[in-house]
């Protein structure tokens, strides 16, 4: 089942072949619709209709280019872990605007448990760091501020799977388990 774009709890079906199409897509975005109707067994046209029907439903956000952070000069990863002791509505406005304007930053995830946000920060080195940790707290008031220096990368992906599919009754408001499958 697909979430629809236009409301959080509607789902649309999606079959195995909607899923394979979508891991082709994954791993290639660049992929013709021909060339992904022939590795899944379809033809040209109604292969296109369900690649457009993934797009509308909101499933395909958007086709990117994946770039080599070495090769750009940005290939230290800091893990920045943020706590604060406000949690009002305009500290965190505060705090939203400050990071979508420092480019270095590539992830923010607001976190349960002992800290509040975990910040993906890449950036050419330690010292560099220093300059965005530098923006980031004259931006805005924190409580703890704590970096981690990735050493090694041993998986990276974009690509998400499709092991659990979830219908959602507008009704009901109830989930139901309809069948697990991989993309």
């Amino acid at each position: 089942m697909l979430r629809a774009a236009w409301h959080p709890w509607v789902f649309v079906s999606m079959d195995k072949l909607d899923t394979k199409i979508l891991d082709l897509l994954q791993q290639n975005g660049e992929l013709t619709a021909a060339e992904i109707a022939d590795r899944v067994g379809l033809s040209k046209a109604p292969c296109w209709r369900r690649i457009q029907k993934l797009r509308e439903a909101g499933v395909i956000r958007q086709t990117v280019t994946l770039l080599d952070a070495r090769a750009l000069n940005v290939g230290t990863t800091v893990f920045v872990t943020l706590k604060t002791g406000n949690h009002s509505a305009a500290w965190f406005e505060k705090f939203v605007r400050a990071v979508r304007e420092i480019p270095e930053v590539t992830e923010i995830h607001r976190m349960s448990g002992d800290v509040d946000y975990l910040i993906r920060i890449v950036v050419p080195d330690i010292d560099a760091y220093d300059v965005v940790y530098k923006r980031l707290i004259s931006a805005v008031d924190f409580q703890d501020v704590s970096a981690s220096f990735a050493l090694e990368t041993l998986k990276y992906t974009t690509a998400l799977i499709c092991s659990m599919r979830v219908r959602i009754s507008l009704r009901s408001m109830s989930k139901t388990r309809v069948e697990s499958t991989g993309c």
